[in-house]
C-alpha cells in the first residue's frame, strides 16, 4: 500500500530529529516547514502575494518574507494569521501532494514520512494519512530545547506553545507515539522499531 505517515508534535518536541532518523533508515521525507521556507524564501512563489497582502515592509532585503516581523504580526493579530495561512496552506498542500506522488510513482522509498506541525489542526487530516505519529515530551523540556536552539525568551516560547493545539488533543489523535523525553539514542531506537512496523504495513 502507499503508506503516508503524518508526523507531528509541539515545538521543541524533536519532530525534526525523529524525521531525520526515519529518512536515514530509508523513508522518504516530505516536510511542510521546509516547503514553507522555500515558498517564502528569496524568489519564493508565495512572496508576491505576501507582499501584496501585507506590504513591502514584510519583505526583507533578500526578497524573502521577514520571518521575525511576520511572526510578531501573526501573534498579535489573528486576522493576519488567517490571511497568511490562506496564502501558504493551499500552496504547501499542493506541493506536498506533488512530492508524495513522485515518491510512489518512482518507487524511491517504501513509505513517506510527512512532517506537518499543525497536522491535528488541519481539516480532513484522517483521510490523508495512513498513520498519525506524534513525537511528544513534557512542556518544560519543550521550553528548554527551544530556548537553547533559538535564544527566545521563555515567555515567547510559552506563547508559541499556547498557540498550538493542546498536547492532550494531539496525543488523542495519535496512532503511534514517540516519547522523546530521554536521550537521542532512545528516540532513535523507537524510530527503528516504528520503521520496521511501517515497512510491514507498506508491504500489505
Amino acid at each position: 500500500m502507499e503508506l503516508v505517515v503524518g508526523l507531528t508534535g509541539g515545538i521543541g518536541s524533536g519532530k525534526s530529529a525523529a524525521a531525520d532518523e526515519f529518512a536515514r533508515l530509508g523513508a522518504a521525507l516530505v516536510d511542510t516547514d521546509a516547503i514553507a521556507h522555500e515558498l517564502t524564501g528569496p524568489g519564493g512563489a508565495a512572496v508576491p502575494e505576501i507582499k501584496r497582502l501585507f506590504g513591502s515592509e514584510l519583505i526583507d532585503a533578500t526578497g524573502a518574507m521577514d520571518r521575525k516581523r511576520m511572526r510578531d504580526l501573526v501573534f498579535a493579530d489573528p486576522a493576519a494569521k488567517r490571511r497568511l495561512e490562506s496564502v501558504l496552506h493551499p500552496m504547501i498542500r499542493v506541493e506536498s501532494q506533488r512530492r508524495i506522488a513522485a515518491v510512489f510513482a518512482g518507487r524511491t522509498a517504501p513509505y513517506v514520512i510527512h512532517v506537518v506541525p499543525l497536522l491535528v489542526e488541519s481539516a480532513g487530516y484522517r483521510e490523508r494519512f495512513g498513520r498519525v505519529l506524534v513525537v511528544d515530551c513534557p512542556e518544560a523540556l519543550q521550553i528548554a530545547r527551544v530556548r537553547r536552539r533559538s535564544g527566545l525568551a521563555e515567555e515567547e516560547v510559552r506563547r508559541i506553545i499556547a498557540s498550538q493545539i493542546q498536547r492532550e488533543s494531539r496525543l488523542a489523535a495519535a496512532d503511534d507515539v514517540i516519547d522523546n523525553s530521554g536521550t537521542i539514542a532512545a528516540m532513535q531506537q523507537k524510530v527503528r522499531q516504528l520503521h520496521e512496523k511501517y515497512l510491514v504495513l507498506a508491504a500489505v
